[in-house]
């Protein structure tokens, strides 16, 4: 019998690895670089698919230094123009400015909070948000977490960092795990 998935995930392969092994999981949560890489692929997603930014990844990694967050900081002019003719990436000036900026965002944060996955703990009191969606039309594109989120982020200088923006985010990372009730990853507040 095959496994019943979130209704947004398709049948391409990508999406259901993904949704399997990545969505909602916290496992790598506590790793900054991850969590670069995250809201900078959240970011470089608004106006366009999910699957088109997936199918675009390891370009990304790739033109990002793997998303190391000092590398990325130190980022020139020169860089620029070079991710510019990357037709691996998407080639959008204020997306590719965001996250070199984001990245020097981050050193910020890093230095004050110790890291950047503490910074963001400090938002959900160090506690996942485990919700129980019937089905994906209750799924919120943003909440009141995402905005407070939003605004403290851009306060330290981010960009491409909107609500829903960051609402994707949390669920991508972990931190908002919203599994519908009919996904086989759905896990009832408490379970591990």
């Amino acid at each position: 019998m095959e496994k019943q998935r979130c209704a947004w995930v398709t049948k391409d392969p990508l999406y259901e690895i993904y949704h399997d092994e990545e969505w909602g999981n916290m496992e790598r949560f506590f790793n900054d670089a991850y969590l670069f890489e995250m809201i900078t692929l959240e970011g470089a997603q608004a106006g366009l698919s999910w699957i088109t930014i997936l199918k675009r990844r390891e370009n990304y990694r790739k033109a990002f230094a793997h998303f190391d967050i000092a590398t990325v900081a130190t980022y020139t002019e020169e860089d620029v123009n070079k991710l510019l003719k990357n037709e691996g990436i998407i080639r959008n000036e204020r997306k590719i400015r965001a996250t070199i900026q984001n990245a020097q965002a981050i050193l910020y944060i890093q230095e004050e909070f110790g890291s950047f996955h503490q910074y963001i703990w400090t938002f959900v009191g160090e506690k996942s948000i485990v919700n129980d969606w019937e089905n994906s039309s209750e799924v919120p594109a943003s909440s009141t977490l995402s905005t407070k989120l939003s605004k403290d982020l851009k306060k330290r200088g981010f960009s491409f960092v909107g609500p829903v923006i960051c609402y994707s985010f949390l669920q991508a990372v972990g931190i908002i795990q919203d599994h519908t009730k009919q996904c086989f990853l759905y896990k009832k507040q408490g379970e591990n």
